[in-house]
């Protein structure tokens, strides 16, 4: 028998999908519940339990998982009769791993407390790539003994693992990293429309701009998808804008100026407006083109 937690996963998407089953990988024992039958079944190919409901999901977990798209979801399976806060055991650890507004993560927190169950937040960065190959960087927010417990799960899913302070720091620090995820994003889309424009090679361009100062993780990442203008949904562009929403608020909350990141979450906003919702946030590339006179 497996002396590792029961894990009841939450959210079968794009990134619960690969970091559940790399859970089942590293020898957890994972119950599954999702909306769409089909990630259920891909669960259990990968053999995790599937689940027909949260309470079913997680009548027995020692750990909880959750990965849905934004607050109103957190809430709703997480409140409410059959949530996740009424069918949990006392003493259950809630790990709360989407991208959320941190006041959603200190209420539901002071919530579950009263039930008997703890809390963290730990939102991740690293996209479809970084879930499915286990390099994710999880930011934590939360009781120190609860994340210690929870760093042997974490090291299962991710490479770099921080606890950044209190429920809600996490998704503080997720905030900050979708703002200069996203910017970065816009930077290296103006580069490519002003590179092609000017006639240069645009392969050898970003070769040699990746070795460079300009170098990231985000230019290293969304390289191809610039070049092959694929916009096969890693991370979409909805999602983002709702996270753009999350940062702007929360600045304005503690009065921290974000002159850039509006400017950005307005790009965003209007690629969104534009149809391109369900592409890959580096389609922002597409906005680019569209403002400099190309048909896309």
């Amino acid at each position: 028998m497996s002396t590792l937690p029961k894990v009841a996963w939450i959210g079968l998407g794009i990134m619960g999908s690969p970091m559940s089953e790399n859970l089942v990988k590293a020898g957890y024992d994972v119950t599954g519940h999702t909306l769409e039958r089909d990630k259920l079944d891909r669960l259990a190919a990968a053999g995790g339990t599937a689940a027909s409901s949260v309470a079913e999901a997680v009548r027995d977990a020692d750990v909880i998982v959750t990965m849905v798209p934004a607050s109103p979801q957190v809430e709703a399976v997480a409140y409410g009769p059959d949530g996740i806060l009424e069918n949990a055991r006392r003493g259950a650890l809630l790990i709360d791993m989407s991208s959320i507004t941190p006041q959603t993560s200190v209420d539901l927190a002071a919530a579950a407390k009263d039930k008997g169950i703890r809390v963290l937040d730990a939102p991740v960065s690293g996209g479809e790539a970084g879930a499915i190959e286990a390099v994710l960087s999880i930011m934590a927010g939360g009781d120190q003994a609860d994340f210690d417990e929870a760093k042997p799960l974490f090291e299962a899913l991710g490479k770099t693992i921080v606890r950044c302070g209190p429920h809600g720091s996490g998704q503080t620090v997720k905030a900050a990293n979708q703002l200069i995820v996203a910017v970065n994003i816009q930077a290296c889309a103006e580069a490519v429309v002003f590179l092609e424009k000017s006639g240069v090679d645009l392969a050898a361009a970003l070769d040699v701009l990746g070795g460079g100062l300009a170098g990231s993780t985000v230019l290293a990442r969304k390289k191809d998808n610039f070049l092959n203008r694929d916009f096969q949904p890693g991370f979409r562009i909805d999602l983002h804008h709702k996270d753009m929403g999350i940062v702007t608020d929360a600045a304005r909350t503690v009065g921290a100026v974000l002159p850039v990141g509006a400017v950005v979450a307005q790009l965003v906003a209007g690629l969104r407006a534009q149809g391109d919702g369900g592409l890959d946030h580096s389609a922002l590339l597409r906005a680019v083109e569209r403002l400099s006179g190309a048909q896309v």
